[in-house]
């Protein structure tokens, strides 16, 4: 994505002087440690990523109180933004009240993550993501850049002689998340299924794995499935596949909208194969997601 946005408009736009540098501000947020997330408005984006981007990366999350998915997202860049010490900068960026931020990286649907490297954006990707992947993401980030800035080893290396006290990892939620890491979906699903059997409440491994195996779908879709379910409304594989290609990108409405409509076409076991697909659906979601709630009605409708 690198040279595909031109920020120059918003930099014009820039007045860093009406507020504190970002370091003060966040510095006193934190206690005075390490500056690891910014708000970020039009006026202070020049500062605030554009000037910071010159010796740290800086990845803007763009996001807005409506959206479900980013209240998902955001907590897992914030934590990794503070266990990077400063190695890179998250900036928020509420796109309602920011406008012409979101018309300068072009943003079509949320969450989306840029990440910004010497005023220019060189990498993003769209909608929440699970917390291995993202790590993974910044991870890669950062090795690709660590030699050309030299803030971020500085950064790491005041991180590692702090020592700070973690709290163990659960070994079963690591190898499922290792597995997740290296792209092997069938062994992330055996290890989930492997915590709720023995914790059939667990709910952090039930949410783990539903995202798993939508990843493990959502991944083999083809761009064109929603055109050809479409073209072909009583073909439930193109169906489901067309509803999984529009929650990948924040379709979420139009994907529930189509499934339930699906389960009032179809009877006996097909019918049966599509209500689970959308129950599965339903379970990326925190249960009180309005698009969950209303779809649940409307399913229950249709089944009734």
């Amino acid at each position: 994505m690198a040279g595909a946005v031109d920020l120059a408009a918003l930099k014009a736009r820039s007045e860093a002087a009406a507020r504190p540098p970002a370091s003060t501000a966040a510095s006193a947020a934190s206690g005075g440690g390490a500056v690891t997330v910014i708000d970020v408005t039009e006026a202070s984006f020049q500062a605030d990523v554009l000037e910071q981007s010159m010796t740290v990366p800086v990845v803007v999350d763009l996001w807005a109180t409506w959206c479900e998915p980013c209240k998902q997202l955001s907590p897992v860049l914030e934590r990794l933004a503070a266990a990077g010490n400063g190695a890179w900068i998250l900036a928020k960026v509420d796109i309602d009240a920011n406008p012409r931020i979101a018309q300068a990286f072009g943003v079509q649907s949320i969450p989306m993550v840029v990440a910004v490297v010497g005023g220019q954006p060189v990498d993003a990707f769209n909608g929440a993501q699970p917390e291995p992947q993202v790590r993974q993401w910044i991870t890669a980030l950062l090795d690709a850049l660590r030699d050309r800035m030299p803030a971020i080893r500085e950064a790491e290396s005041a991180a590692d002689g702090a020592a700070p006290v973690e709290e163990p990892e659960d070994p079963r939620f690591t190898a499922a998340e290792d597995a997740l890491e290296r792209g092997d979906y069938e062994q992330a699903e055996a290890a989930y299924q492997q915590i709720l059997a023995v914790e059939p409440a667990n709910e952090q491994a039930r949410a783990a794995l539903s995202q798993v195996r939508f990843l493990a779908r959502a991944e083999k879709v083809d761009p064109s499935a929603v055109a050809r379910a479409d073209a072909a409304p009583d073909d439930i594989d193109a169906q489901l596949a067309a509803a999984d290609a529009e929650v990948a990108v924040d379709g979420v409405d139009a994907a529930f909208t189509r499934l339930v409509g699906l389960v009032g076409r179809t009877a006996g076991d097909d019918r049966d194969r599509v209500r689970e697909h959308l129950v599965g659906l339903f379970e990326l979601f925190p249960a009180d997601d309005p698009r969950v709630t209303a779809a649940r009605r409307a399913l229950a409708r249709a089944l009734f």
